[in-house]
């Protein structure tokens, strides 16, 4: 088997390529083949005895998907995104990479089918941003996409593409609408949601953390660790299952900041909590009123995806995956 991951080099990507490697196969078929795609390089995963590309390449600039496809990749991986806050402050970019560079990818797969046949499975990380205020709570698996930040529009509208691409029979497609990873390894991104990670991560390992929006703001929150599950088992998964709404609100866990913090509280202490420091950002507290404080994710629950119960389980995973288990 082949796999394609663009958007590589990113933490859901490098997780993805590490879970692959340990596990040696994905549905029962072994993995001989691997391409790594990201605008920065990726690196080659350790301990992998198959084939292994590492491409720095842009899926939005011409060609550049045509020449992905060329090996004919079994599963197809489409990672690769700018986030929230930068498609936000960069309108034209966010356009390019999130709608035009999605749309170039599934115009390539749709012409390679016609010359031969070729329909591999195609897993779309999408994003919750697809809707936006006035929301229930929980929000209902047919409630309508009203994004309210391009980010949002930009997914949506790629949402779209693969379930008309699907339909017609180009790929079989599957949208992973991923719930906001908590707590994101490393360093902060440009995520407008950014700070739901920070708060926690930084006080972690005795570091200051700014908190810019109230204690509560609730939101729907997953691990890497099911994030990267969420998108092994679309891989698999039977496609008639599914049926034609190929896009997938993912289980999660609905906490305030003010919860996160209690948990952070019970599992780090006064110490790390006392590191957070709040600074108000009118900007991030008027995009947080119009994202999801919680989904049923019923279908997804339903078709074998599962998440964490508890923001001190969230925590306790990143404590083990990224601090050698123990703070």
């Amino acid at each position: 088997m082949h796999i394609l991951i663009i958007g590589a080099a990113g933490m859901v990507g490098r997780k993805l390529t590490q879970r692959l490697v340990a596990e040696g196969g994905l549905g029962g078929r072994a993995i001989d083949a691997l391409t790594l795609v990201d605008v920065f390089a990726p690196e080659a995963p350790a301990g992998f005895t198959g084939k292994v590309s590492c491409l720095t390449a842009d899926l939005s600039d011409a060609g550049t998907a045509e020449k992905l496809i060329a090996t004919r990749p079994d599963v197809i991986y489409h990672l690769a995104a700018i986030v929230s806050g930068e498609a936000e402050l960069d309108f034209e970019k966010g356009y390019r990479i999130n709608l035009d560079g999605t749309r170039a990818l599934f115009d390539a797969i749709r012409l390679a089918q016609a010359e031969d046949g070729y329909r591999p499975r195609v897993v779309f990380a999408s994003s919750i941003a697809v809707v936006g205020a006035p929301l229930p709570f929980p929000i209902p698996d047919d409630f309508h996409t009203t994004p309210l930040t391009s980010y949002g529009t930009q997914k949506a509208m790629s949402e779209l593409l693969l379930a008309d691409y699907s339909r017609r029979g180009f790929f079989d497609g599957i949208g992973i609408r991923l719930p906001t990873v908590c707590i994101r390894p490393g360093k902060p991104n440009a995520a407008a949601s950014g700070f739901f990670s920070n708060i926690l991560r930084e006080p972690l390992v005795g570091q200051e953390a700014v908190l810019p929006v109230p204690e509560s703001i609730r939101h729907w929150h997953t691990s890497p660790r099911s994030a990267v599950g969420f998108m092994l088992h679309a891989a698999t998964i039977d496609v008639d299952l599914v049926g034609p709404r190929r896009n997938l609100s993912m289980p999660g866990l609905s906490a305030t900041v003010g919860e996160q913090i209690e948990a952070l509280r019970r599992i780090a202490g006064d110490k790390a909590v006392n590191l957070i420091r709040r600074e108000p950002n009118e900007m991030i507290m008027r995009m947080c009123e119009g994202w999801a404080p919680g989904f049923e994710a019923k279908r997804a629950r339903e078709l074998g995806f599962t998440a964490e119960s508890s923001f001190d389980e969230i925590i306790r995973v990143h404590i083990e995956d990224e601090l050698g288990g123990q703070l």
